[in-house]
């Protein structure tokens, strides 16, 4: 069983990492993931599953 976080700030890095992977599909991964956690002021805990959800989709 994993921990989904439920924040809105989360769905927020997540469609927004999403809009940056379009827009240039070649950006890494690790640094959008980076730049979510920073612009929306991520927990750890948020990071992680931002990580690992980036990790499962690319």
């Amino acid at each position: 069983m994993s921990i989904i976080p439920q924040g809105e700030d989360v769905r927020r890095a997540v469609k927004w990492i999403s809009e940056m992977r379009k827009d240039d599909p070649s950006a890494d991964p690790r640094k959008l993931v980076e730049e979510a956690c920073l612009k929306f002021n991520l927990s750890p805990m948020d990071a992680e599953y931002l990580g690992r959800w980036v990790k499962e989709t690319t």
